[in-house]
């Protein structure tokens, strides 16, 4: 294909200004020239993409990803398929993100040790279709911890769903045979899950143990995630400067202070569709509204929606995504979190969808070439059928996805019609 002008369009930058119509000139894998009004670009030998008004946006980013997460109900139901079977999954999951607008993704974390890092190059390789990716470990937990899922009459490593390690050698040794894999990230497991059994404000890894893999990772230039529900492993995060906290969702006010004074260190991601669904969406795979009361849920998503408004307020990087591959929140659903950070956390349309876009390439350490819309940055764009600053929820509809653009090339290329086409050529 020839370069690209997008024409007769509403371009959101990423920048926080308003919309403006305009055309956008895609050279290569970069973009060239952005203009305001029409024919401000010369079209001639050019393929002339003519939106019809439609919103042309950055692609949008998922902040907390786990393709091998295979929409079952439990832990054990994801780490038992095949490896064969998980590889192609994961391989079918990384387009249906592309598909849906998600032009990048950081991996959270995966389900045996080497999904992440094999899917991540076969994109970059150009052998599948898939996001610019981030490749993730398994969970690194702690015997008794979150993702440890051996038995008395079953203790077999080869059962648990995450990588378990007791004192801080052993921890040196997982993240060195992480590290020699190729991740790009090193998720360890800092506080509990209910539904795993284990209170969310319940805090299992030693300062010790984080310290090990901290040092281990920056050795290597490489960055460390964590799944952080309670309030002291928020602050084991900030203390010990792990960038990417996952949930958050119990931190106090001397939390969010240790944040704040940290906040161009750290992104959030709190997963709020995961507390939404589990609390209220989940009674088909035996967790009612009752029970995920009992458990913990409710009470959790009032207290997380309370800390994460504050987080907002203080000038702290949330970001959405998380969590998505269970049974009762599928992959490519994802941008309903968008929808949750304007009705329960405060956010503008606006502010929801920079955090997806701008805040995005803030993630994925790419802040000068993605997330905007703008001369010289990376062509990762969408066509949006509609205004998401009107109605956040267009971005949640598949065929209101016109169009998705990686790297200045079409995974979903405008409809071709005739007489009134999207796509033509000058």
């Amino acid at each position: 294909m020839s370069d690209i002008v997008f024409t007769n369009v509403r371009i959101f930058d990423g920048t926080g200004e308003q919309p403006f119509t305009g055309e956008v000139l895609v050279e290569g894998n970069r973009i060239r020239r952005v203009a305001r009004g029409s024919r401000a670009i010369p079209s001639a030998g050019l393929t002339v993409i003519d939106g019809a008004g439609a919103t042309l946006m950055p692609g949008m980013c998922e902040a907390h990803t786990h393709f091998a997460w295979n929409d079952q109900p439990t832990l054990g139901s994801i780490q038992k398929m095949p490896p064969e079977e998980h590889i192609l999954w994961c391989s079918h999951i990384a387009e249906r993100y592309l598909s849906r607008g998600f032009t990048s993704c950081v991996g959270a974390a995966t389900a045996k040790p080497r999904l992440d890092v094999v899917i991540r190059n076969a994109i970059e390789s150009g052998l599948i279709p898939g996001p610019r990716y981030l490749a993730a470990t398994q969970e690194i937990t702690v015997a008794g911890g979150l993702a440890d899922e051996t038995l008395p009459h079953l203790p077999f490593e080869e059962l648990n769903f995450g990588a378990v390690v007791s004192g801080a050698e052993e921890m040196r040794k997982c993240v060195r045979m992480f590290l020699k894999y190729g991740v790009d990230t090193v998720k360890l497991n800092l506080s509990g899950e209910y539904i795993a059994g284990i209170p969310a404000e319940f805090t299992p890894m030693t300062d010790a143990e984080i310290a090990t893999a901290v040092q281990e990772v920056r050795m290597r230039g490489k960055r460390l995630a964590a799944h952080a529900r309670s309030c002291e492993s928020v602050k084991q995060c900030v203390r010990h400067g792990i960038e990417i906290i996952y949930h958050a969702s119990f931190a106090d006010e001397e939390a969010l202070d240790m944040l704040e004074a940290r906040k161009d260190h750290h992104f959030v991601a709190p997963g709020i569709s995961w507390l939404i669904n589990t609390s209220f969406h989940a009674a088909e795979y035996g967790i009612t509204p009752e029970l995920a009361k009992k458990m913990g849920y409710h009470r959790e998503l009032d207290i997380a929606c309370e800390t994460l408004r504050k987080m907002k307020k203080r000038g702290i990087r949330i970001l959405p995504g998380g969590d998505y591959g269970f049974a009762w929140i599928k992959h490519g659903t994802n941008a309903k979190d968008l929808e949750h950070f304007v009705k329960l956390l405060g956010f503008t349309p606006m502010e929801a969808l920079l955090s997806a876009t701008k805040l995005g390439g803030e993630i994925m350490m790419r802040p000068g070439e993605l997330g905007l819309v703008k001369d010289g940055y990376l062509a990762d764009l969408l066509l949006v059928d509609g205004d998401p600053l009107a109605n956040i929820a267009v971005l949640q509809d598949p065929d209101r996805i016109l169009a998705v653009m990686k790297d200045g090339v079409f995974h979903k290329a405008p409809e071709v019609r005739a007489g009134r086409s999207r796509f033509g050529a000058a």
